[in-house]
């Protein structure tokens, strides 16, 4: 909590203080509490039948975003958003979500009398979790007025929601550092929310792919934006503090350089022909205004800590007659000493300062008889007296008053450029968000020169073409040139399964994830790690890689495996993309082939599925299933033999696999010389043990078995109507019959 003087100060009073702010993680504005390119949401969030509605809001930059969206989407939503604080009705009592509460909400804090008018007329639910963002914000005593907020509603389906196993699978938080090259904050923000959420519309996606293509395709121009936003800084995040009268001299300074920028950022803008970058280049507007009120107003270099001395000299005519009062009286005291020297002929007379006394005039006991007539004993000393005259007690007051009387003159000051700040704030934020998303294009075509990426074709379709394809963050961690790129086609019509087979340590996870990763980009408006790619446009992106367990929610690590498959499988439709690697590794060797084949075959037969699909796998049994399957395609990571060694060759090609090579992968990591041929020796033996398989399991059939003849002959046995000599012949006749 923050508690504030509300009263004037007054001599011999105590002057009341209130709790003026609350501060909670979803509501602070201040820069010491924010990461510049996360954003901080407030969030509230409920749901009512089948439906889900949230409203976020990002208090530091003065957005609120509302979404209506199906009861099962809202937790993947809500990672995406990652709230700094989240409400919901365990938490806040349910009445409060009540959209006819929320319209009213609206109206009476943000002027918004219609839902229509910021797109929420079809998300009543939505609607309801604003109004309890906007209760919470003012309990907490956040200032809010008629348009200190940008509200607008947006579409879960216009997006691909990312679960918490595809984004640490795919490994996002790196990719996105790998791909940041923003020259502000606004900017970074803007490029990690399109990283979090690719879109799902093809004219959308191919309108960003042209703006990068263009500023891909012009180095000096690239150069010249960057040089232009550099100084622009956060400008989302400094208009809204001003406007809420939270700045301090310092960011008011820093906003006036943003300002002072936009100019030139709308300049650079003009060279551009794409359709999105000529649209921003409209919404980025400069308040010249405003610049040059806060230009006149304060010093170039305000003080770190405190306000004093922030405010130019001339700008308030109220503040220099504080100043000039103040130094007058200061230079008066400065000269008081000589003065009184000379007037009263003591020449050991001093004037002085103190906390307790404040200003004094001391003379020592051996020349009080000469003291002048109006001096007034202030203080008994051990070899003199101290004395105060009515001039110096009137001077004095007027230097002790000063500082305070200039901190409040320039704390208003302070929160009048904040009015004229939250004056031009609605143009300035849309400006802001336009100029992250400028810089947000920016670092995407400056990622795809520096890596070498290409311009994907991306449609509506459902092929997914590549060739030679790349791991960008793999690629980026070994030398240039190393790394061996590789094909992949699907499409649900023909090749709709690739099951994947070779060893560990070959590749197999990296090409798996390289494939999703260049989907999502491509789908984020982003160019790919590839020579050529066609994307037919994914919904989702499902993966299941990797062993993990979950000890907290009492989950082994199979558990885990078979909860995020059984997701998978229930939430995946035909335009999903899934990557699955080694699906049945967590149980015995038969539980394990059983599980997987049986998904490979439901992903296959099953009507409402039928989607695109790479399955990473150690069961090169599974192979055979092409041999029935008729979408079904194998492939291997291909490995050269030498002796007892392997050599990774980390290529894809066409067919299966027939071993694992296991045991040559724990030589590569190190084990022991007698362990590694110990384990090829068991290895032998369990091979040899091993029975047969038969043709049926080997082509992925199901497996009729054969009639036993003894247990044939026993089940034609009448045991009541043999005599014990009959019984007892034909038991020795049956154990002839085993032993033969």
């Amino acid at each position: 909590m923050i508690c504030d003087q509300v009263e004037p100060a007054a001599k011999n009073k105590i002057v009341r203080r209130d709790v003026t702010r609350v501060l909670t993680p979803g509501t602070v504005v201040e820069e010491a509490y924010l990461e510049p390119s996360r954003p901080n949401y407030l969030v509230a969030a409920w749901t009512k039948g089948l439906e889900a509605g949230l409203a976020a809001c990002e208090v530091s930059t003065g957005e609120l975003l509302l979404c209506q969206l199906p009861r099962d989407r809202l937790q993947s939503e809500l990672e995406r958003l990652a709230p700094a604080e989240l409400l919901t009705a365990p938490e806040v009592e349910e009445y409060r979500f009540d959209p006819v509460r929320g319209q009213q909400r609206l109206k009476d804090v943000l002027g918004i009398a219609y839902a229509a008018s910021v797109g929420a007329a079809g998300a009543p639910l939505a609607v309801g979790a604003a109004g309890v963002v906007l209760d919470y914000l003012r309990q907490n005593q956040t200032r809010i007025t008629p348009g200190s907020m940008t509200v607008r509603t947006y579409s879960p389906d216009a997006t691909m929601p990312l679960d918490a196993a595809t984004i640490r699978n795919l490994e996002l938080p790196a990719l996105v550092t790998l791909i940041d090259r923003t020259c502000t904050p606004v900017g970074a923000r803007q490029l990690r929310s399109w990283l979090s959420a690719p879109l799902r519309e093809a004219e959308s996606i191919e309108l960003r792919l042209a703006a990068v293509d263009e500023l891909v395709g012009a180095p000096a121009l690239r150069d010249r934006l960057q040089e232009v936003l550099k100084p622009v800084g956060d400008l989302e995040r400094l208009v809204t503090r001003a406007a809420s009268g939270h700045s301090s001299a310092r960011e008011l300074v820093a906003l006036r350089r943003s300002l002072e920028a936009i100019p030139s950022v709308h300049e650079a803008l003009g060279a551009y022909e794409a359709l999105v970058t000529r649209q921003l280049a409209g919404q980025v507007t400069g308040a010249p205004e405003v610049s040059e009120v806060l230009a006149r107003a304060l010093v170039d270099d305000p003080p770190t800590n405190g306000r004093d001395g922030v405010i130019r000299p001339g700008f308030d005519a109220d503040l220099d007659a504080i100043l000039e009062a103040s130094k007058g009286a200061r230079d008066w005291i400065a000269k008081l000493e000589s003065g009184e020297r000379r007037r009263s002929g003591i020449r050991t007379l001093k004037v002085g300062f103190n906390k307790v006394f404040g200003y004094y005039i001391e003379v020592s006991h051996a020349n009080t008889a000469k003291l002048p007539d109006d001096y007034v004993r202030k203080q008994t000393l051990t070899g003199g007296e101290r004395y105060i005259t009515p001039e110096l007690k009137e001077k004095e007051a007027i230097v002790l008053s000063a500082q305070e009387r200039i901190a409040a003159r320039e704390l208003e000051i302070l929160h009048d450029l904040g009015e004229t700040v939250a004056a031009s704030s609605p143009s300035l934020r849309a400006t802001g968000q336009a100029i992250g998303m400028i810089d947000a294009l920016l670092s995407l075509a400056l990622a795809a020169a520096e890596h070498r990426w290409i311009r994907p074709v991306v449609n509506a379709g459902l092929d997914l073409r590549i060739h030679g394809g790349r791991h960008p963050l793999v690629e980026e961690g070994l030398p240039a040139g190393v790394f061996v790129a590789n094909d992949l086609e699907l499409d649900p019509e023909d090749a709709q399964i690739v099951i994947l087979t070779g060893p560990n340590m070959a590749g197999k996870s990296t090409y798996l994830r390289q494939a999703a990763i260049i989907v999502l980009l491509g789908q984020c408006g982003s160019f790919v790690p590839a020579e050529t790619a066609v994307i037919g446009i994914a919904d989702r992106i499902f993966t299941r890689v990797g062993a993990h367990d979950d000890i907290s929610a009492g989950m082994s690590t199979f558990m885990v495996e078979m909860t995020e498959t059984a997701y998978i499988l229930g939430h995946a439709t035909r335009a999903s993309l899934l990557i699955l690697d080694e699906v049945g590794r967590g149980t015995s060797t038969y539980d394990g082939l059983s599980i997987a084949q049986a998904v490979v075959e439901y992903l296959h037969e099953a009507p409402r599925l039928g989607c695109r699909t790479l399955f990473a796998t150690h069961y090169h049994e599974l192979t055979a299933l092409a041999e029935r399957l008729p979408r079904i395609r194998n492939q291997r990571v291909e490995v050269l033999e030498e002796g007892d060694t392997v050599r990774f060759l980390h290529r894809v090609v066409p067919g299966g696999a027939d071993r694992s090579y296991g045991i040559h992968v724990a030589a590569v990591a190190g084990l022991p010389p007698a362990v590694i041929a110990r384990a090829r020796d068991v290895l032998g033996e369990l091979e040899r043990q091993r029975p047969l398989e038969p043709p049926e399991l080997q082509l992925g059939l199901p497996i009729e078995m054969s009639p036993d003849p003894l247990r044939k002959e026993l089940e034609e046995i009448d045991p009541a109507s043999l005599s014990p000599l009959e019984a007892l012949q034909k038991l020795y006749q049956l154990r002839a019959k085993l032993t033969s």
